[in-house]
């Protein structure tokens, strides 16, 4: 087994055949173990939610759940494979809907079509993006990095964590509905850009969850959200309208999707199961402590996410001129 794919095994084996579960036969789905394919390493936020998902699952369908770990090339090739697999309901996939819904603008030669080769289960969760700045900083509030930049073009700097990630494109979006061009300057993940900004090398840095203790320690401050309110998880931090930014309203939001042509009633099944493990408050406070929110949502609101994403995060790309390969 390759050293970068990792499975991980959620066992049914104590639920099945107890009296509080009916058996399930081969004709009834799920027939076998049901596959959750996850596009980044075992350890991260979105590895540990699938993992905290696959137990409910498995609770719920008597079948184990095996979390299969599939990183690279951003998170097309997890994609492309789950677009080409069976579609009957054992193969998902768990993915942040800004980068599914940014490679078709980023990559070349994409295998798959990101709306097109998918059906959607639903949400897991949803997260604020946070723009903050050194506690240093003279910048007290949006406006006035906005302000800065147009006075001289370029001048303000920002840190991403990486070429094309959610970070870079949302920023670019708070630029183009400000009319203004902040100059990026990636790095190498999410805590290589924060430690840029800790070191003062850059102005400000679009960040997830991972910021918050540095908020809270006082090194750096948060000047507002990328959604259009305030987020429940940030208590003071004002919303995007608030800061005069009133038609960009982005959150980080994670969801599963399966292969196009699976059944409505599985898909149904699937989504009534997520939700209702999305209820429970052990659930809730597991993705709170990875600095999510519980998002029990409806598939059609999934996949409305999912077309508005990928058209607007297509334009921002083409406009900007990113590309990936």
């Amino acid at each position: 087994m390759k050293q970068n794919r990792r499975t991980f095994l959620v066992t049914a084996t104590s639920f099945i055949g107890t009296a509080s579960f009916p058996v399930l036969s081969q004709s009834t789905y799920p027939s076998r173990s049901i596959r959750i394919v996850v596009p980044f390493p075992p350890g991260g936020s979105t590895d540990v939610a699938a993992r905290t998902i696959a137990e409910r699952l498995a609770n719920d369908f008597g079948q184990p759940v095996i979390i299969d770990n599939r990183p690279g090339a951003g998170t097309t090739i997890a994609a492309a494979q789950v677009a080409t697999s069976p579609a009957d309901g054992h193969t998902l996939y768990i993915t942040g809907t800004i980068s599914h819904a940014s490679a078709s603008a980023l990559y070349t030669n994409l295998q798959y079509d990101p709306v097109k080769s998918f059906e959607a289960v639903g949400f897991v969760t949803e997260s604020p993006f946070i723009l903050v700045v050194n506690s240093t900083s003279p910048y007290r509030t949006v406006q006035d990095l906005i302000q800065a930049t147009r006075a001289q073009q370029g001048a303000v700097t920002y840190s991403s964590s990486g070429n094309g990630a959610a970070p870079h494109l949302s920023t670019e979006l708070i630029a183009r509905s400000a009319g203004v061009k902040f100059l990026h300057i990636p790095y190498k993940g999410v805590g290589p850009a924060l430690m840029a900004l800790l070191a003062n090398e850059v102005h400000f840095t679009v960040a997830d969850a991972a910021a918050v203790p540095h908020i809270t320690s006082g090194r750096l401050r948060a000047l507002s959200v990328l959604s259009a309110n305030p987020s429940s998880m940030l208590a003071g931090v004002a919303g995007l309208s608030a800061s005069g930014v009133s038609d960009v309203d982005i959150s980080s939001n994670l969801g599963i999707l399966a292969p196009a042509g699976t059944p409505a009633a599985i898909l149904d099944r699937l989504n009534s199961s997520i939700n209702r493990a999305l209820a429970q408050d052990e659930i809730k406070a597991k993705l709170s402590g990875l600095g999510q929110m519980a998002a029990p949502r409806s598939r059609a609101d999934f996949q409305r996410t999912l077309t508005n994403d990928v058209r607007r995060y297509a334009s921002v790309v083409k406009e900007v001129g990113i590309r990936i390969d």
